[in-house]
């Protein structure tokens, strides 16, 4: 398991490490809890069963092979397990990442903001992209905030078929090229 990246918050140090099969249960169990938020963002009927939930968790470990599709990166909140990320690959152009802080004491307290520049520089070091796309429900108001941060919002669209298990809606599209990093990554140290 290697960590990526390390940032100290308000909350408490926050890291970006690999997901191990461990995490795999978490992260699955947190697509079945009540949560109101996540009522508005995805759409539960998209969802395979827990079991096979957790299976494709599992292997979305890093297996450093240039294949892999889907890659998921822990995030951690002064060594608890309080968030991750998915990188979704299809080509070097077409890249999604979705998000998750599953603590929703945690939500809106900045860290997401603190690990957005390394996080962004791990896809790109990590893996052959040249463009990520960001597409965010519009009413995702914390996550669209702290996104117009770093990146400008490209286009609005309405779409019945969005990435991942989102349900349709209407989104924000952003994207972020490889020569976007330095930037981002410069905007997070001037934070």
């Amino acid at each position: 398991m290697s960590i990526h990246a390390s940032v100290a918050t308000k909350r408490g140090i926050a890291t970006l490490r690999d997901i191990t099969a461990a995490d795999a249960p978490i992260m699955a169990a947190y697509f079945y809890r009540p949560d109101p938020h996540m009522d508005t963002l995805i759409d539960r009927a998209k969802l395979p069963s827990l079991a096979d939930l957790e299976q494709v968790f599992a292997s979305q470990v890093r297996s450093g092979e240039p294949e892999q599709s889907f890659i998921s990166f822990a995030i951690d909140l002064d060594g608890a397990f309080v968030g991750f990320t998915v990188l979704a690959r299809v080509s070097p152009e077409h890249n999604h990442s979705h998000w998750h802080i599953m603590d929703e004491r945690l939500r809106g307290s900045g860290i997401s903001s603190a690990l957005y520049p390394p996080r962004i520089k791990m896809y790109f070091d990590l893996f052959p992209i040249e463009r990520l796309t960001h597409q965010t429900k519009t009413g995702n108001v914390g996550v669209n905030r702290m996104l117009d941060k770093f990146v400008p919002v490209d286009h609005i669209e309405r779409t019945d078929t969005p990435d991942g298990w989102a349900s349709p809606g209407e989104f924000a599209i952003r994207y972020v090229w490889r020569k976007d990093v330095p930037r981002i990554l410069a905007m997070g140290a001037g934070a």
